[in-house]
């Protein structure tokens, strides 16, 4: 059988009521949210109609929700993580557990783990790994001391929480070192696509990325950065027509033009005299010379 538990969010935006909604519908009994624009602001009657769907009770201050809930979830975006820290630290009690979930960098998770370290609260670093279509069980990676408490209080309630090992923060930097590819990706398709529908290639050329891109990404960094060291000027030579091109086709090739420098930068090394014109022989030797040279 499974223990009602009392989970309060901070912030009940798209992740705060998808959350929200979850565990209420999967039977959690008392499932309650602070948002400082709940009562006042542009989106409070969309908060209260989400809210009041979902049997969420919406409460006017930190204190409202520290008095009344076992587990705070803090969703706001990455910039409120420290302010809401600071809210929340006069009035969290002993024992009981504080996660932020923000999408934030492991500096800002450490800053809200000193501004809390004299509460007594337990507290723990989460980082969403999917997206609000994943709905309850969206993917989430947690780390720090109470890590393992908040799994093993939300998993029986539908949420996928996977702990990690680390300090708190790992998760932070698990995500967004992540969000360095998987966000830059994202970007490079919006100049890539719209690029190539002006030349009436998008299908062509989506089905010659796909190709390219359909290998484990173990072996697709190895296969491009081994060779990247020795012929970093070639690729960046190209990734300057590439990035004309997008101009021509009225595409400012903000990312590419990123891509034509970050590939100079590893020209401006030298690595191909230090490797002698060969290509090394695996993925950390690239790396470490890489590391070497810049420093």
């Amino acid at each position: 059988m499974r223990n009602q538990i009392r989970v309060g969010l901070v912030g009940y935006g798209e992740i705060g009521s998808t959350l929200g909604a979850g565990l209420r519908a999967n039977g959690l009994v008392e499932v309650l949210s602070y948002d400082n624009g709940a009562f006042d602001g542009p989106y409070a009657a969309l908060i209260q109609q989400r809210a009041a769907a979902a049997g969420v009770t919406l409460v006017d201050s930190p204190a409202a929700l520290v008095a009344r809930v076992d587990i705070i979830l803090g969703v706001t975006p990455g910039s409120s993580s420290v302010a809401s820290a600071e809210a929340f630290a006069p009035h969290l009690r002993r024992g009981q557990i504080y996660a932020d979930v923000a999408s934030a960098t492991p500096k800002v998770k450490q800053a809200v783990e000193r501004i809390l370290a004299g509460t007594g609260a337990l507290l723990a670093d989460a980082s969403i790994m999917g997206t609000p279509k994943d709905g309850l069980a969206l993917p989430i990676l947690s780390s720090g001391p109470a890590a393992r408490a908040v799994a093993e209080a939300l998993t029986p309630w539908g949420m996928r929480i996977d702990p990690v090992e680390g300090p708190l923060g790992t998760a932070s930097g698990i995500k967004i070192m992540r969000s360095v590819l998987i966000k830059g990706i994202e970007a490079l398709l919006d100049e890539m696509l719209l690029g190539a529908r002006y030349y009436g290639l998008a299908d062509t050329v989506m089905a010659s990325a796909a190709r390219t891109l359909q290998k484990p990404l173990d072996e697709l960094a190895a296969g491009m950065l081994t060779t990247g060291v020795i012929h970093a000027r070639r690729r960046a030579e190209e990734v300057a027509m590439a990035a004309e091109a997008l101009a021509d086709a009225g595409v400012e090739p903000m990312v590419t033009r990123g891509t034509e420098a970050r590939l100079r930068w590893v020209e401006s090394l030298d690595l191909k005299t230090h490797f002698e014109g060969k290509v090394p022989e695996d993925l950390e030797t690239a790396l470490q010379a890489i590391e070497s040279k810049s420093r």
